[in-house]
């Protein structure tokens, strides 16, 4: 049986094409890291050690002193949470203010976590 050469180039690009298609997928990430914490559950359970501190506080507290006394408190992750800043936990109350639109401060987040 004699191949032709169009023949020939559909075999060479098939077959390219499968290792091009493995290299792909070998290449890119199957399972989440371990200190991956751009997750829903991670931020969850961030969003819960802040509401613990504010709780904790009686929501007297700025910005900046809860962003010290959560990455001072014991349920801190620091090895998890090492990308934590005071950009990310505004980020956090903020979608806490868009979850619960009543909440306008932190004093708000510490009356309804009260009730």
């Amino acid at each position: 049986m004699q191949l032709s050469t169009s023949s020939w180039m559909l075999i060479f690009f098939i077959a390219l094409l499968v290792v091009s298609i493995w290299k792909i997928y070998a290449f890119l990430p199957n399972k989440p890291l371990v200190d991956d914490d751009t997750t829903k559950e991670s931020q969850e359970e961030l969003l819960k050690v802040i509401l613990k501190v504010i709780k904790e506080s009686q929501g007297e507290l700025s910005r900046e002193d809860l962003f010290t006394r959560v990455k001072a408190d014991e349920t801190f992750d620091e090895k998890k949470f090492w990308r934590f800043n005071q950009n990310r936990l505004n980020q956090l109350i903020t979608h806490y203010h868009l979850e619960n639109p009543h909440t306008k401060n932190i004093e708000d987040i510490y009356k309804d976590l009260k009730a």
